[in-house]
């Protein structure tokens, strides 16, 4: 059992310290009330104009001039290794859902860490934003409409089936698993609900969809720990 650190009844803004474009930043932390920065990810909403109310990490990569910057108070220092500093953040937020910025691009081995923390934490709903993508895991129900022909892929984390209406090659009958099936670059062609019977499989949609993602993610069933 962790403790939880930051409680909000509205949706958190989460930063880290990977890449993450600074306008679509600045126009993020207008919009959320609560802003938590992962390590480094505190030097970004600065940059940006911004101000955390919770720095959460083994601060082995924050600046000293960002930690300077920040009273001291909302500094939360984990100390163990054992674990990203994104899955100290996500255990450490109770809060309908996790908006995390800078978590996707460059290093490919610390977006495979976000994915399997998305995994770990499935009771944490969290949507991953990036340049081009936005990723969460799929809920056990997911309701979403989007134009005609929009890109959906699918990519399991582990052996996973579900069942899907408006995908153009429908998942029901299909055993996903990393080494053997995936649902890459399929789309929709109309209204889309996607059952999944495990916390296992990771939904990319194009990034423009990420508020209507974020919406459908509160509106339905989430998964429990």
């Amino acid at each position: 059992m962790f403790d939880v650190i930051v409680r909000s009844e509205e949706p958190i803004l989460l930063v880290g310290g990977g890449d993450v474009d600074n306008d679509s930043l600045r126009a993020a932390l207008s919009r959320f009330r609560c802003i938590v920065a992962a390590d480094s990810g505190a030097d970004s909403v600065l940059k940006a104009g911004g101000k955390p109310d919770a720095v959460i990490g083994d601060m082995d990569s924050i600046s000293r001039a960002t930690r300077e910057a920040l009273d001291p108070h909302v500094l939360h220092e984990i100390m163990e290794q054992d674990s990203t500093d994104f899955d100290k953040c996500l255990r450490s937020i109770d809060a309908p859902l996790v908006v995390a910025m800078g978590f996707l691009g460059q290093r490919v081995d610390h977006e495979l860490a976000a994915f399997t923390v998305l995994a770990r934490r499935s009771d944490r709903p969290c949507i991953l934003i990036g340049r081009e993508d936005v990723v969460a895991l799929c809920p056990p129900v997911l309701n979403l409409e989007m134009p005609r022909g929009t890109r959906v892929s699918l990519w399991p984390l582990a052996n996973v089936t579900g069942r899907s209406t408006g995908l153009h090659w429908p998942i029901d009958g299909i055993t996903f698993a990393p080494d053997a099936v995936a649902g890459t670059s399929n789309h929709v062609d109309g209204p889309l609900e996607i059952a999944m019977d495990a916390p296992s499989m990771l939904l990319i949609l194009p990034v423009d969809f990420s508020d209507a993602l974020s919406r459908a993610i509160m509106a339905g069933p989430r998964w429990v720990s």
